[in-house]
């Protein structure tokens, strides 16, 4: 496999996060349940991004997987050719 992830989506997908509770971002791509890891990068070199909602609410992760901002999206999709 690539060193570059799949473009899982082309917009981000928003998401109801729960205050305190942790979460395993998928950054490979390969994750049927886009945006969160279901384990698809066993064998590549990437490994998940967890991390604890600071507080609850809808954001928006990235599903290109190319934001400089991991997990939020930051707008890299749309620099994408």
């Amino acid at each position: 496999m690539s060193d570059k992830p799949v473009i899982a989506g082309r917009a981000p997908i928003k998401v109801e996060l729960e205050a305190g509770k942790k979460y395993a971002f998928c950054t490979c791509g390969l994750a049927e349940s886009q945006p969160f890891c279901d384990g698809k990068h066993k064998g590549t070199s990437f490994v998940p991004n967890v991390f604890t909602a600071e507080q609850s609410g809808v954001v928006s992760l990235c599903a290109c997987k190319h934001t400089a901002a991991t997990p939020k999206c930051d707008g890299a999709h749309k620099k994408l050719g």
